[in-house]
């Protein structure tokens, strides 16, 4: 098979990934076929062997050893440095598997005009589609989601942040940004954009890093020819992490706009999070408390926090 001109720095930050390393590691081939690639995995200090599983099944790949746990971000910079030479950096979580010939649809969509970032289609372990794409995130799209429920508040461009709307997801089209699990960068947005800001630790980053591409005119660009399974982390029931992403979009949002807006941003996700605290949501209540915090909203992110809200829960 011809190969591609292009060359893809293959990015994976690990973190006690060791169960999860094989299954990826035995996708890149299939994913890659006819790609020229190469592999760096950043681990950010596991206790467990995910630095020997990379070890033992790519003996050929870069592995740059942090030495603490200093967040996704950071991997994927120290990662990225530590690469070989590259017109594309595909990030990747370890949780993710790709199915074959998808990084070389990626990168024919990663060649129309403005594009930045190139995104696939992804599913969940049983085959479900996963709404990766997302809008801007404003006050009226918290509102609508508190309001309505992310899953209906989605399918209505103006009252949601997640699109929801199946038939988005049919076509080649254009988002404001896409979850970061499997993401596919040109060398001329790395070069521009980067480095991804590490003072999120986890979660917002991916956000910061492609509204910031799209303010230099560098569009993410989802296409559904190209596809990959998310087996997808737990947020979304670790009160630890949830709070971690409620506060990091008070961040993200209060950076970029005025202290007017950030303040009604902070106050319709409080509402969000207060009204779900009521239905009896555990990782609601925890937010809440942290945005009716001086002190959460003002501190820097990072594992403490994490550890010390997973001891509160």
């Amino acid at each position: 098979m011809d190969r591609t001109p292009e060359t893809v720095a293959v990015v994976v930050v690990t973190y006690n990934s060791e169960r999860l390393v094989p299954d990826l590691i035995a996708s890149l081939g299939p994913g890659l076929e006819g790609v020229d690639w190469h592999l760096t995995v950043a681990d950010n200090a596991s206790a467990d062997d995910s630095v020997g599983a990379v070890r033992r099944l790519a003996p050929d790949a870069t592995v740059v050893e942090m030495g603490r746990n200093a967040g996704y971000a950071a991997g994927i910079n120290a990662a990225v440095a530590k690469a070989g030479p590259f017109t594309a950096v595909l990030v990747l979580n370890p949780d993710v598997r790709l199915t074959p010939g998808c990084i070389r649809t990626l990168l024919g969509v990663l060649r129309t005009e403005g594009t930045g970032i190139a995104v696939p289609l992804l599913e969940d372990g049983d085959g479900e589609l996963i709404h990766t794409m997302r809008r801007d995130p404003t006050v009226r799209r918290v509102l609508g989601d508190a309001l309505l429920g992310a899953v209906r508040a989605g399918r209505y461009p103006a009252f949601g942040e997640m699109v929801t709307d199946e038939g988005r997801y049919t076509s080649e089209t254009v988002a404001d940004w896409a979850e970061g699990s499997t993401v596919l960068i040109s060398a001329e947005c790395w070069d521009r954009i980067a480095p991804w800001d590490e003072s999120y630790f986890l979660y917002s980053e991916e956000t910061d890093f492609a509204l910031r591409a799209r303010d230099a005119g560098l569009v993410t660009r989802f296409t559904p020819a190209a596809k990959a399974v998310h087996l997808e982390g737990d947020s979304k029931v670790s009160p630890a992490l949830w709070t971690l992403l409620t506060l990091n979009k008070v961040r993200l949002y209060g950076r970029r706009h005025g202290k007017v807006l950030a303040t009604a941003f902070w106050a319709a996700l409080l509402l969000r999070e207060t009204s779900r605290a009521a239905l009896g949501k555990t990782p609601s209540r925890m937010a809440a408390l942290a945005l009716i915090s001086p002190s959460r909203l003002r501190e820097t992110p990072g594992p403490h926090t994490v550890q010390r809200d997973a001891a509160r829960a």
